[in-house]
């Protein structure tokens, strides 16, 4: 049974495939596809139509491939929907309005608003609290929550608890509350009709999350989530004319992503030919060629496309994307094996591991400035990992006296051991020894140790370079895109020539690159020959 279909995730879509693939061997093999928007005969239509092989074996007993669809009318009490008579201009501001009106004017009832990320619901819930202050007393309190994907599974678990009487609950969620999460007495929804949406742009190379209007079929689910309970009402901050313009459905994750991890993963599987594999959407063929000569430069893939044996095997078996599984495969080599399984998982942590109550950024970054590297930031988490294991081990006492994130840190640490356990089945050893004498330092102060470190990084992430222009912002190496250090990154207002780079964020009208490291030019030529050729050109 395959859940969520109609989310049209990469791993979804891809299962589908497979399975079509299948059931060619196993006719008897039953499919159960459920799908919480109206695109069951797309589903349908997939599995009856015959793939080029079929077709050429004139494999069709029509009887074998007959799918039927069920619907299930979900119990939903009437929903008004309420638009914009003109557009907001800045919609988290507009929320918050939106939200104390419904407060103040409203019957009872929880609130839930979609918002596009961590950022904006961090900001929501400041502003609210601050607004809240000023509150006429005859108003109940509310009870701001924030829901998205990156919080512990503990902090998620508050949205579903009933509020005290007299209270209010406002849940501020990014699009896991559209289908994933049903939460009770939910009975307002503002709708922003924005989504953050993966987007690669394959002549630059950079993917990055980047707000997007949302679908037609999404701000239907979304409105959907009022009339659970009783009769509810959804007030989206767009107007009526702005929604016709919407498209019925977003584009599926295949049609806008990096496609190098979905290749090696069915390489792995033994599908050859990834051009001829059935996908539910076919990919663009710009992203697929892409995706091939970044995983030929990776040495992942050989000149005959064909999965390189051992170090394409394993950086498929390995669950991290291909840039960092080639890093970790090449550690044992650079000898700073320890150190990049460490970065490996710290980097998996996307920005959540240094934390701020409100008013305390200043004090957060003194305490980054104990464990910063000059070279950047992945050698700036090494520092706090190692700190964290040894000086403060593994407590959350130590945690909050250094503003980190216990939660996020706990999990790096597991995440090290799994991946430690991946290159154990590989026969690849970790000598933990040496780490432990460098973390007895206060920091990774030996500087060859560093190097071999920047230099293992560029081996992988030789894809992901930028160079520093005078006026402080960074280019790409095709020179055409401009990036921003992310203000998170220690490279925010310092000085570098050349930095690898791990992830990108497109916030407005900037692009961020996070996690930022010094490297050489000349190991470019180095460790990616093939990807990077020399013109004889001035600078």
């Amino acid at each position: 049974m395959v859940d969520e279909a109609h989310e049209r995730s990469i791993s979804t879509d891809i299962i589908l495939g497979l399975l079509k693939k299948i059931r060619r061997k196993r006719p008897d093999l039953r499919i159960i596809i459920s799908s919480a928007t109206l695109q069951a005969k797309e589903f349908m239509d997939f599995f009856m139509r015959s793939s080029d092989d079929q077709a050429s074996k004139g494999n069709g007993d029509a009887k074998d491939a007959a799918a039927t669809i069920v619907s299930l009318e979900g119990r939903t009490y009437p929903i008004d929907i309420l638009y914009l008579e003109s557009p907001a201009e800045d919609y988290v501001e507009k929320v918050i309005n939106v939200v104390f009106d419904i407060h103040t004017q409203e019957s009872e009832g929880d609130i839930l608003v979609f918002l596009t990320g961590r950022e904006e619901i961090d900001n929501a819930l400041e502003a609210v609290a601050e607004r809240m202050a000023g509150l006429d007393a005859r108003y109940g309190p509310l009870m701001p929550l924030p829901l998205y994907a990156g919080l512990s599974s503990e902090q998620q678990m508050y949205v579903f608890d009933k509020p005290p009487d007299g209270t209010r609950k406002v849940v501020f969620s990014t699009n896991i509350a559209e289908a994933s999460v049903t939460i009770d007495g939910i009975v307002f929804v503002v709708d922003t009709g924005f989504v953050k949406l993966r987007a690669y742009n394959p002549t630059t190379g950079i993917e990055s999350l980047t707000a997007t209007p949302i679908s037609k079929a999404a701000a239907s689910q979304r409105a959907g989530r009022a009339g659970r309970t009783r009769p509810g009402k959804c007030f989206r901050l767009y107007t009526e004319q702005s929604y016709q313009t919407l498209p019925e459905a977003n584009v599926p994750e295949l049609q806008r992503s990096n496609l190098a991890p979905v290749i090696l993963q069915l390489k792995a599987l033994g599908i050859d030919n990834v051009i001829r594999f059935d996908f539910l959407s076919s990919p663009p063929a710009e992203l697929m060629s892409k995706a091939l000569e970044l995983l030929y430069a990776l040495g992942a893939l050989d000149e005959y496309a064909k999965l390189t044996k051992p170090l394409g095997s394993r950086m498929a078996e390995l669950a991290v994307e291909p840039m960092m599984a080639k890093t970790l495969l090449s550690a044992q080599s650079f000898g700073c094996l320890s150190e990049i399984l460490t970065i490996a998982a710290m980097t998996t942590l996307s920005g959540s591991v240094w934390f701020h109550h409100d008013g305390e950024r200043k004090k957060m970054e003194t305490s980054r400035r104990k464990f910063a590297v000059e070279e950047g930031d992945h050698l700036t988490l090494l520092n706090a990992y190692q700190a964290f294991v040894t000086k403060g081990k593994k407590e959350a006492k130590f945690c909050h006296e250094n503003n980190l994130n216990y939660k996020s840190m706990t999990r790096a640490v597991s995440i090290r051991a799994q991946l430690k356990r991946y290159l154990e089945r590989f026969s690849i050893n970790v000598d933990e020894t040496l780490a432990g004498q460098a973390s007895s330092s206060s920091s990774v102060d030996n500087t060859k140790k560093a190097e071999q470190i920047r230099r293992c990084l560029t081996a992988g992430y030789f894809a992901h370079v930028a160079r520093m222009q005078p006026d402080g912002t960074f280019r790409n190496v095709e020179g055409g895109t401009v990036l921003y250090a992310h203000p998170s990154s220690l490279m925010f207002n310092r000085k570098a020539d050349w930095v690898i780079f791990h992830e990108v964020m497109e916030t407005g009208s900037k692009i961020f690159i996070r996690d930022l490291t010094k490297i050489e030019k000349a190991w470019l030529l180095e460790y990616a020959p093939e990807f990077y050729k020399v013109a004889d050109r001035p600078g």
